[in-house]
């Protein structure tokens, strides 16, 4: 077990085992390379990637196909290899989640840059789609129209 320090959960101790490794960091975020998957709820699609080494560092990630059914990309075979992938059933996809101005009915997901993590080995990259039909802010719900 180990010991981590979050600013939003406070102490928690982690299986080793458990802890998600980015060889290359995040993008912007090079440095960090240990996170944990904190769910939000049990039942929720929305979970925290949490730095294991910086306290402040989470990102909100979701579940893409919750709230996009067709979401789909081909995953790089290369890419697959260096994570340990070998089917469909040892991944797991994530979308970071933006809240702008803390409002949640405007929250966004950035389709065009998956977080994708292997179920067997814990590794994990940040996926750049190159000549993607997504963006980096789609609405996670719908806008309600004025009456």
């Amino acid at each position: 077990m180990k010991k981590i320090n979050t600013v939003r959960f406070g102490e928690l101790e982690i299986e080793e085992d458990k802890i998600v490794q980015f060889d290359e960091g995040i993008p912007a975020f090079e440095d960090e390379h240990e996170f944990v998957l904190l769910p939000y709820e049990s039942d929720s699609p929305y979970t925290f990637l949490q730095s294991v080494n910086t306290p402040e560092l989470a990102f909100m990630m979701g579940v893409p196909f919750v709230f996009f059914p067709d979401y789909e990309f081909q995953l790089e075979d290369e890419i697959a290899k260096r994570l340990g992938i070998k089917t469909a059933e040892d991944v797991l996809i994530y979308v970071l989640i933006t809240i702008p101005g803390g409002e949640i009915k405007n929250m966004t997901a950035n389709l065009v840059a998956p977080i994708v993590i292997s179920k067997r080995t814990f590794l994990a990259k940040q996926v750049v789609l190159e000549k993607s039909k997504y963006t980096t802010k789609h609405r996670l719900f719908k806008e309600k129209e004025e009456k």
